[in-house]
């Protein structure tokens, strides 16, 4: 399959393997984050952000985006009918993956995110048992295993070029997902513990840098006096001759 082709996407957590499970995995892993994020505006991007629980945010309106009929707005990824920087907090699950420009997605979530506001990107971490269904053709043209996978160092380093900083980068989900989960895996337990970044999902939290209200000018250089002893060659001669005639 070529790289800039997607043959399918993730319209509900159904279509994963052990799907409500992850989901309860991802609303585990949000929750702390919640009551950090203030603001009017919280916009979930995709199906199955929008179905996410997020209790405790302190946010005066959540509304979703996607091409479906229980969305709040209806439109492309890449093209928000959202003004520029009145959104407060973002969330996207498992879009990257499916994007044909995932860079140009992040420019545009950009766009439209308050400075100093929340970007949390939930993904699949190639370096992980997750990767094995790519390795497997009966897999390969099924979901997820259809989409790019995108190292989160690759992730992080679009968004440092966006100008965010990255506050959090976690892993979870120890699991190959080719099989039914299982709460209580010695398997997966030491994988957790002896490679942390092995998790098969991935939850990176970033937040728009803050630009400067006023230009920073350079520092002028302050010249250094060149300061220099006074010539006393001339002195030291005439001493010694006064002493030379002195002598018997």
């Amino acid at each position: 399959m070529p790289e800039n082709t997607i043959h399918l996407s993730l319209t509900s957590w159904s279509q994963l393997p052990n799907g409500e499970q992850i989901k309860r995995l991802v609303e585990q892993i949000l929750m702390p984050w919640w009551p950090k994020v203030f603001g009017y505006h919280m916009l979930s991007l995709g199906e199955l952000s929008a179905d996410l629980k997020m209790p405790e945010l302190p946010v005066a309106r959540r509304f979703s985006l996607f091409d479906g009929d229980s969305a709040s707005l209806r439109a492309d990824f890449t093209a928000l009918p959202i003004q520029n920087g009145v959104i407060d907090a973002v969330v996207m699950s498992m879009l990257l993956e499916f994007e044909t420009d995932p860079y140009k997605l992040l420019r545009e979530t950009d766009r439209v995110l308050i400075s100093g506001g929340y970007l949390f990107i939930i993904g699949f971490n190639p370096l992980s048992p997750a990767f094995m269904g790519k390795l497997l053709p009966r897999y390969q043209q099924k979901l997820p295993w259809s989409g790019r996978f995108f190292m989160p160092s690759r992730v992080k380093d679009w968004l440092g070029v966006l100008g965010y900083q990255v506050i959090s980068d976690e892993r979870f989900l120890y699991h190959h997902l080719l099989r039914d989960l299982k709460e209580n895996s010695i398997w997966q337990d030491a994988l957790q513990a002896w490679l942390p970044s092995s998790g098969s999902l991935y939850l990176i939290v970033a937040r728009k840098l803050e630009i400067p209200l006023t230009p920073i000018h350079e520092k002028r250089k302050v010249r250094q006096a060149q300061w220099a002893t006074a010539p006393s060659a001339g002195r030291n001669e005439h001493f010694n001759a006064e002493h030379k005639t002195d002598k018997p």
